[in-house]
């Protein structure tokens, strides 16, 4: 199955728009996926002091983590789709792997750190106005993502695309993007 997460907190964005031509894609090749609509489930990213209590258990008080976990312990594709705002994921993605990830269902510390998540392919969709080949030299903040986050947890084979000059670029530039995802997303 394909786990989608969004965390864009406007339903007119690209991001949605993304998220329709993945999800169309889906649909047509008859490929099981859910869409875990950060937003849209009013999850809540703050990780407050009774949760801190929990966390170093693995344990939580949010029933949305909960299912955010089934469906990622029952995916072989997990895809994130986000702008990059201030050089870095939106709060609410922050919030995502700071409640979700937890001890004992993502990674544990038996002899060292250890991935316990099995989930074979992982796509990271961003969006930007700043140039894509900038980021390297802002700290890079999606490949930080993509190996510090993912794969050590077990969410393998990052792939990353960004669609940039998203508000100054032409609608061609935001077609060719879509082209591009879709054609990821053919089984």
């Amino acid at each position: 199955m394909v786990t989608i997460v969004l965390a864009h907190p406007w339903h007119g964005s690209f991001n949605k728009v993304i998220l329709d031509t993945i999800t169309d894609k889906l649909d047509t090749d008859n490929r099981p996926y859910h869409v875990i609509d950060l937003h849209k489930d009013n999850f809540n990213p703050v990780l407050t002091e009774s949760e801190l209590a929990l966390y170093s258990k693995g344990g939580f008080s949010d029933p949305l983590v909960e299912k955010y976990q089934n469906l990622l312990k029952n995916s072989d594709h997990v895809v994130f789709i986000y702008p990059i705002w201030w050089m870095n994921m939106p709060a609410i993605l922050k919030g995502f792997f700071d409640k979700v990830l937890l001890y004992g269902f993502a990674y544990n510390y038996e002899k060292g750190w250890n991935p316990l998540l099995n989930i074979e392919k992982s796509t990271v969709i961003t969006t930007s106005e700043q140039a894509t080949e900038n980021f390297s030299e802002s700290g890079d903040p999606v490949n930080d993502i993509n190996k510090n986050c993912l794969y050590s947890v077990g969410i393998k084979n990052a792939t990353w695309f960004n669609c940039d000059h998203i508000t100054s670029g032409s609608d061609e530039h935001r077609k060719a993007f879509l082209d591009k995802i879709e054609n990821h997303f053919k089984s």
